[in-house]
């Protein structure tokens, strides 16, 4: 048998794989300190060996209770597959049905080392977000999805694929959920215990619905790992790399000087590199930064998402395991540096802003100066781009749309490119609103960029911001172009949960929805069911992501484009759905760009009836209405 029929045969029990533990010469997720009790322990392996039958739970035991042991999870590495893991094409799963072999290209993607952040532990980005929570998970899901015909779905629970059940052809082949805990019981803490346990796990965004596509959604975030920074010089995503303060200082002001084009990875901690800018301030008067931002995984910062400055990687990495509350005194006192560094520039011409990653959030949680007078409890000194950047773009419908070509050949993905790039021009000459054309000419610019510095890592996938209207377009092109045969193989559409409609995050996602809702997830939850009604292949519903466990809900989709008639109507739906969700709650909340939006396609659609909000600008109605 091939590689994949094997993978897709079964959990690999008689004989079981050779246990090579850890390996040698790739990143680890860190160790982690869920605190369990006796009992808890006993809990936890007793619920990773339910996955296999008796006759080898006496050997797997001691070996899992080890695992936990030393680093505070069950992974089982023993039953880590031997293969290349890389998203294949889409014709070699052995699958019966295209879609669930569509689903297996994005999974192996997500795992691919060349992808994945830590691979061996099912994480693909952020610190801590899963693919799956252990290794048998991932074996029966590629089992279940070879079996699957177009008339049973796929259940996973947190990682865990409970099955196939009955279904119809037009209903979704796959439907995840992430974390979905009871939310007095959402808290850090409790999550470090049930994903020991095994029983939830923090998909993030995208890696738990199998929709990353590698740097071209996010470069990984602020690191002090050496091997993330290599892996991103090799892929082309820097230009140099330095462990030098002194040589990042000179190349910066050299680069400044010609007005060169320069991406510098520093291999050390970002603090140390704030503070040396503020030094350079103080003692020659050069401002060497005009912007500034901050990628680290706040949603993370106890477990290996900030490393604070007064330890090196290693010593950190033993104190986290060691003596968590020691550790989280020393994030705290570091994020207070960061800030008071990041303060001193911005008293000069430097602009900082929060990328909505729970920087400031933990800053201020940390007692950081950084709060605003007069603010609501979603701001801070310092603007998010959602909040003040992205904002309007949301409210106009425009989010980060992708495909992935399962055929996993490059001149798939130019026809792609060529096709996107040709429905954006003909929109803008059919005429469309300035701010819509500023969108569209930067994405035409964005697509050829990126096939000239072959950005691609992982699949072969696009991803550009587009609103309803592009979305559709391009969706439908593709579509077509699959039935002429000028596309190989099909292409899965999907997003970022970080869009439109997918996330509700009142400090990022709906950090600018001011009608006191922000803080409320009816949208991505109606967004998940409304995706799932109008002819996703796929769909997912997250705690947690950007932002963090029990800050955020989310969902995505993914949806496969085959050429036939039936999906061009699905695409058409579901797309349509997908933005006009989020655009229709913007319109409710009172964003004035959003309203136009959707009066405009209330009247191109006539089976859209949205509820319109009326102005309400009469204060002192309001105050007399109030008088005791």
């Amino acid at each position: 048998m091939s590689s994949l029929q094997v993978l897709c045969s079964g959990l690999p029990l008689r004989p079981l794989p050779q246990n090579q533990g850890r390996w040698a010469g790739v990143p680890h997720a860190p160790v982690r300190t869920p605190g369990l009790s006796p009992m808890e322990e006993q809990l936890a392996l007793r619920n990773a060996l339910r996955y296999f039958p008796p006759d080898v739970q006496e050997l797997l035991a001691p070996e899992f209770a080890q695992e936990l042991r030393l680093y505070g999870h069950i992974y089982m590495y023993r039953f880590c597959p031997n293969i290349e893991m890389r998203a294949y094409p889409i014709e070699q799963y052995p699958c019966q049905t295209k879609a669930a072999a569509a689903i297996m290209h994005m999974i192996m993607n997500n795992l691919d080392p060349a992808v994945a952040q830590f691979p061996q532990e099912l994480v693909t980005y952020g610190g801590n977000g899963q693919v799956f929570s252990n290794w048998a998970q991932f074996w029966l899901t590629m089992y279940y999805l070879s079996k699957m015909t177009e008339e049973q779905t796929l259940v996973m629970y947190s990682g865990h694929p409970l099955g196939l059940f009955p279904s119809t052809p037009g209903v979704p082949r796959l439907v995840i959920t992430n974390g979905m805990v009871i939310p007095n019981y959402s808290s850090r803490t409790e999550y470090e215990k049930l994903f020991a346990l095994g029983v939830t796990m923090y998909g993030q965004m995208t890696a738990g619905s199998y929709c990353y596509i590698g740097p071209q959604g996010i470069v990984h975030g602020t690191v002090v790992d050496k091997a993330a920074l290599v892996k991103r010089h090799q892929q082309g995503w820097l230009m140099e790399v330095t462990d030098s303060l002194d040589h990042c200082i000179e190349r910066l002001r050299e680069a400044r000087k010609k007005k060169e084009v320069l991406s510098l990875g520093y291999h050390g901690n970002v603090v140390d590199l704030w503070e040396h800018l503020v030094h350079e301030l103080d003692t020659t008067g050069e401002l060497l930064v005009d912007l500034g931002s901050d990628q680290t995984s706040c949603h993370n910062p106890f477990n290996g998402g900030y490393y604070p400055v007064q330890l090196s990687f290693i010593e950190a990495q033993h104190l986290m395991a060691s003596n968590p509350p020691a550790f989280k005194d020393l994030v705290q006192e570091s994020l207070r540096r960061h800030i008071s560094a990041i303060n001193r520039l911005a008293k000069e011409n430097f602009f900082f802003w929060d990328y909505g990653n729970a920087f400031l959030l933990e800053a201020h949680r940390a007692g950081a100066d950084v709060a605003k007078k007069g603010a609501n409890k979603t701001e801070f000194r310092y603007p998010s781009y959602v909040q003040h950047i992205m904002g309007d773009i949301f409210s106009q419908g425009f989010g980060p749309f992708r495909w992935v070509c399962t055929s996993r050949d490059p001149q798939d993905l130019a026809v792609t490119d060529q096709l996107a790039t040709s429905v954006l021009e003909k929109a803008i000459a059919d005429g469309v609103k300035p701010s819509v054309k500023l969108q569209y000419m930067d994405n035409i610019r964005w697509i050829r960029e990126a096939a000239k510095h072959q950005l691609v890592v992982g699949s072969q996938a696009r991803i550009l911001y587009s609103d309803q209207k592009g979305r559709v377009a391009i969706a439908v092109a593709i579509n077509q172009a699959i039935a002429r045969g000028n596309i190989k193989a099909p292409v899965v559409l999907s997003r970022d949960h970080h869009d439109v409609s997918g996330t509700d995050s009142p400090f990022r996602e709906t950090s600018n929805v001011y009608d006191g809702s922000a803080f409320c997830a009816d949208m991505a939850v109606q967004n998940f069911v409304g995706d799932a009604c109008r002819g996703a292949t796929w769909v997912a519903l997250h705690n947690g992501g950007g932002v963090g466990w029990g800050e955020v809900i989310n969902g995505g989709f993914g949806l496969m484009l085959d050429g036939s008639p039936e999906v061009e109507h699905k695409a058409r739906m579901m797309l349509s759905w997908d933005v006009s969700n989020g655009v229709a709650r913007r319109c409710w909340s009172g964003n004035p760009k959003a309203y136009e939006i959707i009066c405009q396609t209330m009247q191109e659609n006539s089976g859209l009836v949205v509820t319109l909000p009326h102005d309400v600008t009469d204060e002192c109605m309001l105050q007399q209405a109030l008088q005791p």
